[in-house]
């Protein structure tokens, strides 16, 4: 059974840095475009960013633009979120996912996607 895995999560202060990775394990992601996904309590989940299968696509939620990073390492199988400037609202459980639908700053949230990962912790807080 396909298992995506994030990592990276934690406890970061407003304004501070994190990176979170995707990957799995017998499962070649760089065959698949993937996004990433949040979800705080309380909301509903929203699409954060993707990135298509070569890397040369990626698209960006408006309130991450600029901020965060989607960017791939094929070698390795990895997806890498890079999150900068972090605000407390960014708080979420980030979850990685295969194939999602994306069209411009619309990253599509369905829970329809192949294969989800069991998400990781993100926390801004001082």
């Amino acid at each position: 059974q396909v298992q995506l895995v994030e990592s990276g999560g934690g406890l970061v202060q407003p304004g501070g840095s994190l990176t979170l990775s995707c990957t799995a394990s017998e499962f070649a992601l760089n065959q698949h475009a993937i996004g990433w996904f949040r979800q705080s309590p309380g909301n509903e989940r929203e699409g954060v960013s993707c990135i298509s299968d070569t890397g040369r696509n990626r698209h960006y939620e408006g309130s991450v633009e600029g901020r965060f990073t989607i960017s791939r390492d094929h070698a390795k199988n990895i997806v890498y979120l890079q999150m900068n400037s972090l605000k407390p609202e960014d708080t979420a459980v980030y979850y990685c996912a295969t194939d999602p639908v994306c069209m411009g700053s619309r990253i599509d949230p369905r829970p329809g996607y192949r294969y989800w990962g069991q998400g990781t912790q993100v926390t801004v807080s001082s």
